[in-house]
């Protein structure tokens, strides 16, 4: 079982994961009302985008509210009842961030698109981000509670199941300001006059590259979910294992937004599509190459590496 206190910091620092993607989506949603293009909207779009910015800040208040409690109840101790009350908070707050997504996707699509079509990205945003964030918890829950036992380290020079669980979540927090700030501008994008000026490829390749970024910080936001609702906020070796699975499968629908991203931009200042593909085609080799081929290299011959050294000592 993993100690109170460390229990305690997780809640607390996975809270703090969501609190930053709350702010910057809350932060463009304020923005927007003040877009050029805004008023452009129709009213029930700008009535869906008001609602999204409530359930917003209805999921920042929750957010917030473990750190008042734990001052104001608890005065700085940690107790079960902290880690129970963080707990639950979060796993309510998740559901008013999850709908305000796929509001904002709708939204963002009318631009691009039909109403239906635009209806239809929004249900698939809504959906996945609920699959990832109560549903995959369900289907594991349901399917047992193994792997709540901490596990013993297989040689002194491995490092402990704690600590390795703390980088993995501070990976995480790592990556995720950057995909939410960017995910934001991505939205906000949408509203600014000169986006009508775009050819209707470059609207379409612009609401695919979102919808990577908001993959993305689905994926990074997931590991939170899944240790508050599956491990119950213990250390497990299989809670370590999917957090580093999660965070590197955000970092390919991250590489593909950021990609389309600069092909929009690319396209719209040197006004050529071949050099704007070749750019946005050289950044996706690129991330992969630095994120996964490199890396993959270097496991690969330091594990071979070790074999050498282990067939030598024998």
């Amino acid at each position: 079982m993993a100690e109170l206190r460390n229990k305690v910091k997780l809640a607390l620092d996975e809270a703090r994961m969501l609190v930053l993607g709350c702010q910057v989506l809350i932060g463009f949603q304020f923005r927007s009302f003040f877009e050029n293009r805004f008023e452009d909207l129709s009213s029930s779009a700008q009535q869906l985008h008001f609602g999204s910015l409530l359930l917003m800040l209805v999921a920042l208040l929750l957010l917030v509210l473990p750190a008042a409690y734990h001052r104001i109840v608890e005065r700085g101790e940690d107790t079960w009842q902290q880690h129970r009350f963080t707990s639950t908070v979060m796993d309510f707050a998740l559901l008013p961030f999850a709908l305000a997504i796929g509001i904002d996707v709708y939204v963002a699509a009318l631009d691009v698109s039909t109403r239906a079509i635009a209806m239809v990205c929004a249900i698939v945003a809504a959906v996945v981000t609920l699959f990832f964030w109560y549903g995959l918890e369900w289907i594991v829950r349901v399917r047992g509670k193994g792997g709540k036992t901490m596990t013993e380290n297989r040689g002194a020079e491995r490092t402990p199941l704690k600590n390795r669980i703390d980088h993995v979540l501070t990976e995480c927090r790592v990556v995720l300001p950057g995909v939410q700030a960017l995910l934001g501008f991505q939205f906000a994008t949408t509203l600014m006059e000169s986006f009508q000026q775009l050819p209707d490829s470059s609207k379409q390749l612009h609401l695919i590259s979102l919808g990577c970024i908001a993959l993305s910080m689905v994926l990074l936001i997931t590991p939170a979910a899944f240790h508050r609702i599956v491990e119950e906020g213990e250390e497990t070796e299989r809670f370590h294992r999917f957090a580093s699975v999660m965070l590197l499968a955000a970092l390919v629908p991250l590489a593909l937004g950021v990609s389309g991203a600069l092909f929009v931009v690319a396209r719209k200042l040197l006004d050529s599509v071949p050099m704007a593909a070749a750019l946005a085609g050289g950044s996706v080799v690129i991330f992969g190459s630095l994120w996964f081929g490199m890396t993959l290299c270097i496991r690969a011959t330091r594990h071979g590496r070790s074999l050498n050294a282990a067939g030598a000592a024998i």
